[in-house]
Order: structure tokens, then C-alpha cells, then sequence
């Protein structure tokens, strides 16, 4: 009896002391950064790219342009910039299905257009661009075979786009008014073909991008993106909602989606680390 009560105590007081040491038990990964030594490879740095993009979803003109990003990165998550591009139009596949099937000579009271009114009225966008507020959520290290390291990040852009659009409208253009002019007696010609196209000049919108740096070394890295520039425009510059004229009703709010490539250079050259 006597040795049950001595090992009942043994026991107990092995149990109250594990438990007492698991209590005090701590993670030694609690407060500590996820990564250690890790490069800052934006952060404060300011980012220039020399970039080409091309449009994807064109109606009749593809865009296809040259340009600058410049960019300051404030944080590894934040940074503020602009880009602009110049660029030529191409005739898509669509538009020459269409070009193909007009007349090419006006016929009176058929509203299609003529081969020639069709080219005038199209727009291209020789100039476009935006400001934005980037933010970084994403990066990492990429391998490839188990030999070949390279560092990325992904980010999502939003801001202010800007175009300036442009057409070759119009020889045939009437002295008539578009629409009419009901209120001082002008009746409507009803041949929107001979319209102003009303698809160029200044365009103010919205924009949105993404993309994804691929560092090829600590100041140089290779920029795929995605942007979205959208704003006010009527590709064809015809009579879109037809009523017969050519007015600014006939204007859409649009995606311009373009996709493109840059190589980025960040500047200082010098790259720092975490602890």
C-alpha cells in the first residue's frame, strides 16, 4: 500500500510539471519576418522602361506603339508613376472583311458607306498614356532546372488614362447639319455617311493594368503588363445607334486593352537587404 502512494505522487508530479513546461512552450517563428536577408529590389528606387505595347482587342485599327514607364517604388507595396506611348494604326482582319463588301461609289439613298467614307471615318490613336498608383501584393523567386534563380513580383495598377485620337474625315463631308435642326427649320439630310465622324481629339478616362517583373539581375528586370485604358470613342466614326446622323450619342465608353513588354532598369543600381 505504501508503494502505490509513493508512485500515485511520482506520477503527479511528472504530469503538473510536463503540463507546466508545454504553458511556457513559445513558437520561435512568433514576430519574425518571413523572409531574412531578402533583397529590396524596389523599394525606394526609381524604375525607367523603355516599352512596346500592342492593342488585342481592336475593332478595325490595331495600335501598335513605343513608349516610357517611369516609375518611383515609395515601398516594396507602393509606388506612383506614369507611362505614354506613340503609335500607328494597322487595319485589322475585320476591317477589311468589311472594306471589301462596300461600294465604291455612293448611291442615293442607300445608307452604306462608300469604300472611302469607311476609311475616313475610322480613328487611330496615335498618342495615349496614364498616371497611376501601383501596388506590389506579390513576389517571390522563380527556378529553373534546380540551377537558375531568378527573383519576380506581380502588380496591379488604377488611375487616369489619356488619348489623343485621330481620323482623316472628311472630303465628302456636306454643308448640311447633322441631325437637322428642328428648332430653327433645318430638316435632318438623313445620310450620316457625309457626317462629321466626331471620333477625334482629347480623350480623358479611366485605367487599370497588371503585370509581372522578372529580375534579370539587381537593377534590370523584364516588365510584362496588361493595361486597359478606358475612355469615350466610336472606332468606326458612322452612325452607331442609328438614328441617321452622326452625333455624340454615337460615342461608347470603351476598353482599349493593350499588352506589352518593357525592360526595366532601377535606379540607384546598389540594392539593399532586409536583416
Amino acid at each position: 500500500m505504501h508503494r502505490h502512494v509513493i508512485a500515485a505522487t511520482i506520477l503527479g508530479a511528472l504530469l503538473l510539471t510536463g503540463g507546466s513546461a508545454s504553458a511556457q512552450r513559445t513558437n520561435p517563428l512568433e514576430g519574425q519576418p518571413a523572409v531574412r536577408h531578402r533583397l529590396l529590389l524596389v523599394k525606394q528606387r526609381f524604375e525607367i522602361a523603355p516599352a512596346f505595347e500592342s492593342s488585342v482587342n481592336a475593332d478595325f485599327k490595331h495600335t501598335l506603339s513605343g513608349g516610357l514607364k517611369l516609375e518611383y517604388h515609395l515601398s516594396d507595396m507602393l509606388s506612383i508613376g506614369v507611362v505614354g506611348f506613340y503609335g500607328a494604326g494597322l487595319n485589322t482582319g475585320l476591317n477589311g472583311k468589311i472594306r471589301d463588301d462596300l461600294p465604291d461609289d455612293d448611291v442615293e439613298g442607300d445608307p452604306t458607306p462608300t469604300q472611302e467614307q469607311w476609311d475616313e471615318h475610322l480613328n487611330t490613336i496615335p498618342i495615349h498614356g496614364a498616371g497611376y498608383i501601383t501596388i506590389t501584393p506579390w513576389y517571390g523567386k522563380l527556378a529553373a532546372f534546380g540551377k537558375f534563380f531568378v527573383n519576380f513580383d506581380f502588380y496591379f495598377s488604377g488611375g487616369l488614362a489619356y488619348a489623343q485620337l485621330k481620323n482623316k474625315c472628311c472630303s465628302f463631308m456636306t454643308d448640311d447639319t447633322p441631325g437637322g435642326d428642328l428648332e430653327n427649320g433645318v430638316l435632318p439630310d438623313n445620310d450620316p455617311n457625309d457626317d462629321p465622324a466626331i471620333n477625334d481629339g482629347s480623350r480623358i478616362g479611366g485605367y487599370l493594368g497588371g503585370g509581372i517583373h522578372v529580375f534579370l539581375s539587381n537593377f534590370m528586370a523584364l516588365d510584362l503588363t496588361v493595361r486597359d485604358y478606358l475612355f469615350s470613342d466610336n472606332p468606326s466614326g458612322l452612325d452607331f445607334d442609328a438614328d441617321l446622323a452622326v452625333t455624340e450619342d454615337d460615342n461608347r465608353f470603351l476598353n482599349h486593352l493593350f499588352m506589352g513588354v518593357g525592360l526595366s532598369f532601377f535606379l540607384p543600381g546598389k540594392v539593399k537587404r532586409t536583416p
